[in-house]
């Protein structure tokens, strides 16, 4: 189905991607007291069966939080992060000298991951209700650490039954941390339920066309 946006549809997925990263970097600026840089994300529509490519490989150990997304255009949203990164965001935003996700990780480490999370994803959803009108809310992230291919396709089954493609936002923050900046790489896997992206569309004023 997402293989046919035009330009335009394509334009707005985009623009919304730009409003919730600067949401984002407003956020975790408060947070952190301190000025947070944020790149433009780069969007993409790849079809499911490349989603694991793009991650390293079916058999890649990542660290990802799922949010169901409830409201008027439901869908589901996975943040991915390699174990590198997970392991450094843990260790800056709880205090902990060491963090290790494979390790027996430490449950303020897991906290400290999950609340990064949160606060991106709830930025990223947040622009997307603004700019839409459209009541839109995540829930609590459930935090996996497992290979790619078992986090993934455990939230793409019913998904991939009627959809055949994600929108990927590739996003980049630079976090100022006591031993430099800490760099946040991470990718959202924003995945609509099949009566989302319509509803969507048609509050932007663009037509979509099945």
């Amino acid at each position: 189905m997402m293989k046919k946006l035009t330009n335009m549809q394509r334009d707005a997925l985009r623009e919304i991607g730009n409003i919730g990263s600067g949401n984002a970097a407003t956020s975790m600026a408060k947070m952190m007291q301190n000025k947070v840089e944020m790149a433009v994300p780069d969007l993409k529509i790849i079809a499911f069966e490349e989603v694991m490519d793009m991650l390293g490989g079916a058999e890649t150990t990542v660290v990802a939080n799922m949010f169901r997304i409830n409201g008027n255009a439901p869908g589901t949203v996975f943040l991915i992060m390699s174990l590198e990164e997970a392991d450094s965001i843990a260790q800056h935003f709880s205090g902990l000298e060491l963090f290790d996700c494979q390790d027996d990780p430490e449950p303020l480490g897991v906290s400290a991951i999950q609340e990064f999370a949160n606060i991106l994803t709830s930025a990223y959803v947040s622009a997307l209700a603004d700019f839409t009108g459209l009541h839109m809310q995540p829930s609590v992230p459930l935090i996996s650490i497992d290979m790619a291919g078992a986090v993934i396709s455990q939230g793409l089954v019913e998904i991939s039954q009627a959809n055949d493609y994600a929108i990927i936002i590739d996003t980049v923050m630079n976090v100022p941390a006591k031993k430099g900046m800490v760099q946040s790489n991470g990718q959202f896997l924003l995945l609509p339920d099949p009566d989302s992206l319509p509803k969507i569309f048609s509050a932007l004023g663009i037509s979509y066309d099945e």
